[in-house]
């Protein structure tokens, strides 16, 4: 045993042998304990009482030692009907009330056999119970007629034909303009140009189309010129004049009982109207595509073809689809009527169709036709400048990129440079907005061009001259 478990488990010093006591009794056994008398209190509370001999423990089946005292019949604090009061609660609850007869109220037995009621009164009572029974019959019997014509599967409903047709407004217009539309072929010895036209004039002819539809044939002599009619029929025709700066052109047939086409105004249109375009889209004659105003008062420029300036107009803008060979040929209302001649498709720069599609406005397309028509020589209004959009912080607008010098404005001190922001009062983005503003205002009438210069905007009084 080590010192530490010498320290803690040993015996204590003086100590030798067990820890027992050593006291045994004589026969060697070990001293028993002896117990003590008991508490006199605890001897008073729990042993038998005197004299008896009975044990504590209980029978478990034995009976109730008292017996048990019949519950009241009658407990008043279990009797939901017991009425409340003060002092002893009633054993009984008391008696339902009976109901008693109205004496006021003469009942079945004493209107017949009481003699309570006359006979006129029951007379009267027995006319009006036929009246009202014969009354609901009647109504009963209406309301069944007319639910049965409701629900009857060989009921029609009256039409009115005159607002609604079978195939539709759009198939409305075709059906009265088709006649109106023509397809226009030019061909050479080398190429073919495909497109549309719309006839003007029924009497002597006249048909109004794209100029850049019957550009060759109006400078190559051999080109020869031929219109489809809706039916099928073909006809020469020959161009009777051109108007390269607006893109149109009229060419003219000798054939009788044309339809002629109606005019409508460009300037009443809202976006969101309903349109419809018909032509000959990449050769496929009578196609007819639909689509709404997307715009008004749209100024668009062309790229320039060939020898042909850049064509610039007023368009209304539509999603109404127009591909090659659409070109020339009539968008139209609802009701039919001339809105604008469809020119150019906007294509999307990644390809496709954007569903950018412009029409140059009717206002502008019928007075030049019929300028062309009249042989008259088309004047258009021009400053002499050209330029290109720009927007920065200084100014947004047309940057004037050079100026024809003894132009209009030249004359009017437009320089290059110029960012023109306002003609009039009509703001400008781009060129075309420009050039469309200026032809508005006319030749000889003077407008303002407001222009940023140096951090300023400077108003400048500009009197537009006849496009040379």
């Amino acid at each position: 045993m080590s010192e530490g478990e010498q320290v803690v488990f040993g015996r204590p010093d003086g100590v030798q042998g067990s820890f027992e006591a050593e006291s045994r009794r004589s026969d060697g056994a070990r001293p028993q304990p002896r117990p003590t008398a008991p508490d006199p209190v605890l001897t008073e509370a729990f042993s038998r009482p005197a004299g008896t001999t009975e044990t504590l423990q209980r029978d478990p089946y034995a009976g109730p030692i008292e017996p048990e005292e019949p519950e009241p019949a009658q407990d008043p604090w279990r009797d939901t009907e017991s009425a409340a009061a003060l002092g002893e609660p009633g054993l009984t609850p008391p008696p339902k009330p009976v109901p008693q007869p109205d004496p006021d109220k003469l009942g079945v037995r004493d209107v017949l056999f009481g003699r309570r009621v006359s006979v006129r009164a029951l007379v009267v009572l027995g006319i009006v119970a036929l009246v009202i029974g014969l009354l609901g019959g009647a109504i009963g019997r209406i309301t069944g007629t007319t639910l049965e014509k409701l629900t009857d599967s060989r009921a029609t409903l009256p039409v009115d034909d005159s607002k609604v047709t079978d195939q539709g407004a759009i198939a409305d217009v075709v059906s009265k303009v088709s006649s109106s539309v023509v397809t226009i072929e030019v061909t050479t010895r080398n190429s073919g140009e495909t497109g549309s036209g719309s006839v003007i004039d029924a009497e002597r002819g006249y048909i109004l189309t794209n100029n850049h539809v019957v550009a060759t044939a109006a400078s190559n002599k051999d080109a020869k010129t031929e219109v489809t009619f809706w039916n099928g029929s073909r006809s020469p025709a020959q161009v009777v004049g051109t108007d390269p700066f607006t893109d149109l052109a009229v060419i003219k047939v000798g054939v009788n009982g044309l339809q002629q086409i109606t005019k409508g105004s460009s300037q009443e249109l809202v976006p969101g109207q309903q349109l419809v375009a018909i032509g000959s889209p990449l050769g496929l004659r009578r196609t007819v595509t639909s689509g709404v105003v997307s715009a008004t008062h749209r100024p668009v420029q062309e790229p320039a073809d060939g020898p042909n300036p850049p064509a610039t107009f007023e368009a209304v803008q539509t999603d109404a689809t127009i591909n090659p060979g659409n070109s020339g040929g009539p968008l139209l209302d609802l009701k039919g009527r001339l809105i604008g001649i469809n020119t150019l498709a906007r294509l999307s720069p990644v390809g496709g169709m954007s569903g950018l599609n412009f029409a140059i406005a009717s206002d502008v397309a019928w007075p030049i036709a019929q300028s062309l028509i009249r042989g008259d020589k088309i004047v258009h209004a021009d400053l002499g400048i050209n330029g290109r959009e720009v927007s920065n912080e200084a100014a947004s607008g047309v940057r004037v990129e050079n100026v024809k010098k003894d132009a209009a404005g030249d004359k009017a001190g437009i320089r290059e440079g110029d960012v023109i922001t306002k003609v009039g009062d009509h703001e400008v983005a781009e060129i075309a907005d420009v050039v469309v503003a200026i032809r508005a205002t006319g030749v000889g009438k003077q407008t303002t061009v407001t222009v940023a210069r140096d951090g300023r905007q400077v108003p400048i009084t500009v009197t537009p001259e006849p496009l040379s």
